[in-house]
């Protein structure tokens, strides 16, 4: 049962002699606590809806309720610098309850999500929870994943982005929605994923042993982008997000609605995107207009009897415009527009339009699973999940061929696994299960262009063993994961004359993990993890060739790559000082052998296409070695400072020089007031945060294209409230970012050769909750 979604409930059987022939004698106590730390949250507000009765909490969070009649009601619960709470809730007999609110939600975890023994892992995992994900709805997935410590993105223009984990990125991290792998053309630096943001109740990343259990690639982490779980309220009830943003004059439109129930429950979800031209401080970066439209649905049924089950179907569409000034026609120009501070093409005219170079994307999803549990300690879940991916890219081209795609690929995906699980006595947890993919990924010939991927048929399978074990202070974990992958790859000889080719690759993967962690006291944690994974080399790594139009560079793969082989420790300490000041150290050391990379060749090159960066597909033997911190300190209930600290360092240690396209150090500073509760403004607050992205000093001269840019330092605002009616909450949130309206250059932004980040922005937010 989800702590973020639900309440906990204790009932306790008291003898009823004595009550008057209608019962209106029922007692309903309780208390209110933080998620996090289980400290009590003093005067909380509490209401009973459909009873009208309203109390507040004392100072050690209790409340009480006497008098009354059985019923059915929602119970909303609401504290300074706590988004409120509301729960369907039965009144059958005396009940005391726990309510739980999130406090501070940016020590939030797995654990605490699920509220299970079996999510705990050893290794820091952090997650974002459903508030936060509204506030930030308007951004891509991998954005709002950037609030973790430790993750940051690599983008490709401004609407396009993808998760780094300590400096991994690619098809070294999995995402998995709703616990099915994502499948779709992911390959690509260019390729964001596509997942709708509102379908998503929390977003985590999972690393160490806990990845082992997920399928994928867990060489750099695992996203998990997972759906709340739905109630027993036979009620029909939702919610509305309306979001506009100045810059690109853009809105998003979103339901959900959710009917739950004792046997079945359903749950919709839909959104609308639309945005124009994005803008700098100095110009307009023409054709970066994009469009969405997603719609989920969740069915569970079965919800009493032994085999629970459930549906679930998404479906994701959207087009994206690519900056019309990072395609250049010849080398001349091309060598220019790196040092121009204006891109060509650049016209001072507001647009929705979205012309070539365009992308189209078309994803959808099917999944089914069954789950039984049986004596309290044991568990069986069967997953089987369908997906359906077309991706097209649209080139500038001659004669009127720019509505003919570039690239025309439709991939299909088939995942099945199954996974048992047992507690055992003395705290000792044993997961083990069975993971199996099939992919088929087929060009279509429509494009008239040798196509930058081939296709290709892949066979993955998998099967893993954790036990964990937690003995008073001391929680100890290891697991192990045997996989194997087969790749038939048919394509297009690179050479005169041209001819079919095929290919056959088979690798054998091994994963091993441990660690332990120690809690001698509640102020103290110290966690330590180690962690041996192989991986195999990707298709594009393998086979690219050609213009990949996205981040407007040719690739060019190499088939003798080798499967790479990684070996990481990390070491953490937490720290919580009497609930007030809690500090979270995270530092970590990984030596990858075969290391695959985008090696950045000497000079550009000239195509039929235009001229174009090129890259070839390299290994070596990398060291990376990080350091993670999080600082959450409250001097005072209404008060809050939070501050974020990322380093990172990678070499090629086979050449002796620094990896490029590294993450650079960066430190974030924000600080929040709660505001007091009115008589129906509730949840007010306003917070302030500095980010400073420093400059990649670990770089030599010649390493890429364009130098790393200068250090820059962004400010952002903003401003929450809440207006609470007897059944219905209304939210409202202005938020502003890059207020000082810098120009800026992102290291991390393939088409930072081109153009400057976006300038000032402001998002306006309504949230109706019914």
């Amino acid at each position: 049962m989800s702590l973020f979604n639900k309440i906990s409930l204790l009932l306790l059987l008291i003898p009823f002699a004595g009550l008057s022939q209608n019962n209106c004698n029922i007692s309903l106590h309780g208390q209110a606590l933080d998620e996090v730390t289980g400290k009590p949250l003093p005067f909380a507000s509490i209401y009973l809806e459909d009873i009208q009765k309203g109390t507040s909490a004392d100072a050690d969070g209790y409340f009480a309720f006497d008098g009354l009649c059985p019923d059915t009601t929602h119970i909303r619960i609401s504290h300074v610098s706590c988004e409120p709470l509301r729960q369907y809730l039965i009144i059958q007999k005396d009940t005391i309850l726990n309510l739980y609110l999130h406090h501070h939600e940016e020590l939030m975890d797995e654990v605490l999500v699920h509220g299970r023994h079996s999510d705990q892992t050893i290794e820091n995992s952090g997650t974002i929870d459903k508030d936060l994900i509204s506030q930030r709805s308007n951004q891509d997935l991998s954005k709002v994943i950037e609030e973790i410590t430790g993750v940051s993105t690599l983008n490709t223009g401004s609407g396009i982005s993808k998760p780094i984990i300590h400096g991994l990125y690619g098809n070294r991290i999995a995402l998995l929605n709703n616990g099915v792998a994502q499948a779709g053309q992911q390959w690509g630096n260019d390729h964001a994923p596509e997942i709708d943001v509102f379908s998503a109740d929390h977003i985590s990343v999972v690393k160490g042993v806990g990845a082992l259990a997920l399928p994928g690639s867990s060489l750099g982490g695992v996203v998990l982008i997972e759906p709340g779980a739905t109630s027993e309220d036979p009620h029909l009830h939702g919610s509305t997000n309306h979001v506009y943003q100045t810059n690109g004059r853009g809105f998003t439109v979103n339901l959900e609605l959710e009917q739950g129930g004792l046997e079945k429950a359903i749950r919709f979800n839909g959104t609308l995107k639309k945005g124009g031209d994005l803008h700098t401080p100095d110009y307009f970066l023409n054709n970066t207009g994009k469009e969405e439209s997603n719609a989920s649905l969740f069915y569970e049924f079965g919800k009493s009897k032994a085999w629970q089950k459930k549906l679930y179907a998404s479906t994701f569409n959207s087009t994206i415009g690519i900056l019309r000034g990072a395609h250049i026609g010849n080398l001349t120009d091309l060598l220019l527009s790196f040092e121009r501070e204006t891109p060509f093409f650049t016209e001072e005219v507001f647009s929705y339009e979205i012309e070539a170079p365009r992308q189209r994307v078309h994803h959808h999803l099917a999944k089914l699973e069954a789950e039984n549990a049986w004596a309290g300690n044991q568990k069986v879940s069967l997953t089987y999940a369908a997906q359906l991916n077309q991706r097209e890219e649209f080139d500038v081209r001659r004669s009127g061929r720019s509505d003919t795609p570039a690239l025309s690929l439709i991939q299909f995906n088939q995942q099945a696994s199954a996974l048992y699980e047992r507690n055992f006595s003395k705290g000792l947890l044993l997961r083990t299960g069975l993971n199996g993919a099939y992919t088929d990924n087929t060009n279509q010939p429509e494009t008239g262009i040798l196509p930058l991927i081939p296709d290709f048929n892949r066979f993955d399978e998998e099967a893993f063993l954790i036990i964990q074990n937690e003995k008073a202070k001391l929680l100890t974990e290891i697991g192990g994961r045997l996989s194997l992958n087969q790749l038939h790859v048919v394509t297009i000889s690179r050479d005169l004359p041209r001819r079919i080719e095929r290919f056959n690759h088979q690798f054998s993967n091994v994963n091993l993990a441990g660690g332990l962690a120690y809690s001698p006291s509640r102020v103290l944690k110290l966690s330590v993890n180690g962690g041996y994974v192989e991986r195999a080399p990707a298709v594009n790594e393998l086979y690219s060739f050609g213009l990949h139009q996205g981040v407007s560079s040719l690739e060019v793969g190499n088939q003798n790559l080798e499967k790479e082989k990684s070996l990481k420790t990390t070491t953490s300490l937490d720290i919580n000082w009497n609930d007030k000041l809690f500090l979270q150290l995270l530092g970590y050391a990984q030596s990858i052998r075969n290391y695959i990379y985008l090696k950045p060749a000497p000079e550009p090159e000239l195509t039929i296409r235009g001229a174009f960066p090129l890259f070839n597909y390299d290994q070596a033997d990398a060291f990376f070695r990080g350091f993670d911190a999080l600082l959450s300190l409250e001097p005072v209930e209404s008060v809050r400072l939070v501050s974020k600290l990322s380093l990172l360092k990678g070499t090629d240690q086979s050449n002796g020089i620094p990896l490029v396209f590294m993450a650079p150090n960066n430190l974030s500073n924000e600080i929040s007031l709660s505001l007091p509760d009115g008589q129906r403004l509730k949840n007010s607050r306003i917070s302030g945060r500095l980010k400073s992205v420093f400059e990649q000093k670990n770089y030599i001269e010649g390493l890429d294209f364009v130098n790393p840019p200068p250090t820059y330092h962004l400010f952002e605002m903003e401003f929450h409230t809440a207006l609470s009616t007897e059944k219905n909450a209304f939210h409202f949130s202005i938020r502003g970012e890059n207020l000082l309206d810098v120009s800026y250059r992102d290291y991390l932004n393939r088409q930072r050769y081109f153009a400057d980040e976006l300038g000032r922005n402001l998002t306006f937010r309504v949230q109706w909750e019914f």
